[in-house]
């Protein structure tokens, strides 16, 4: 199955790439043409400005992968793939397992290429050759998650061509009202607070810890502990989305 669906996606290449062209172009937007104008204090002008955007885009980039995901569960749902396969001789879960094993692969070639791009912008990481490991790790461990909520989102919502619509307007404010842009004190005082308990802002805020890159600091528990929140909030994503996944797998599998 992980098999299968990597070879869709090396035959349909337009959704992987699209994933990635939306943040590699936030990096010319953002690190170059607004660079100066948005650079805040403590993050160096435009060239701190960028190491301060890299790990942020880097994590937008696995959030917006559940549009991929959810498109391509719910076109296997729409095509009564799932029962041909329930026909053979293979585990039940196989469908979504290797579904996860596949993205999780994509997810390694992304970063790969994520890193590069960051590379040749003159981004660097400060921290150790393990402390960067560990922040890969991290990020990983989001798109793990995010793969999941793909996952059920395509199981629920038969339609392809809706699963999308679903995605970008659920994914877009996670990903803007965070820390990835901007530092939680210049926003207004509840979107600062939603920006600071966001999933994203924790991942981004590890990873820019891990690499020594500038941060946002703050006093508030959430943001002394990134590290520990960049894997507690993936871990509580995937409690909360693989067990209604499995359970709607097998309904429609009947």
């Amino acid at each position: 199955m992980t098999r299968r669906n990597l070879l869709h996606a090396v035959r349909s290449p337009a959704e992987p790439l699209l994933t990635l062209f939306i943040p590699l172009m936030m990096v010319l937007v953002f690190g170059f043409v607004f660079g100066e104008g948005m650079a805040h204090p403590g993050t160096g002008g435009a060239d701190g400005f960028r190491a301060f955007l890299m790990p942020g885009i880097f994590v937008m980039a696995m959030l917006y992968s559940v549009s991929a995901t959810a498109t391509g569960v719910s076109m296997d749902s729409s095509r009564a793939v799932i029962g041909r396969f329930r026909s053979m001789p293979m585990a039940a879960s196989a469908l979504l397992t290797g579904r996860a094993a596949a993205d999780m692969l994509r997810a390694l070639l992304e970063t790969a290429v994520l890193v590069g791009c960051g590379l040749l912008i003159g981004w660097r990481w400060e921290g150790t050759a393990v402390e960067a490991v560990q922040a890969i790790g991290l990020l990983l461990l989001f798109r793990f998650a995010m793969t999941w909520v793909g996952i059920y989102l395509g199981l629920v919502t038969s339609d392809p061509d809706v699963v999308g619509l679903i995605v970008y307007p659920l994914a877009f404010p996670l990903g803007v009202v965070s820390t990835t842009f901007t530092p939680p004190e210049l926003m207004p005082g509840v979107l600062g607070a939603v920006a600071e308990w966001n999933p994203v802002s924790s991942v981004v805020n590890a990873m820019r810890e891990l690499f020594g890159n500038p941060g946002v600091g703050g006093d508030s528990w959430v943001a002394a502990h990134p590290v520990l929140m960049a894997v507690l909030w993936p871990l509580a994503i995937l409690a909360v989305c693989v067990p209604p996944a499995l359970a709607r797998f097998r309904n429609l599998s009947r």
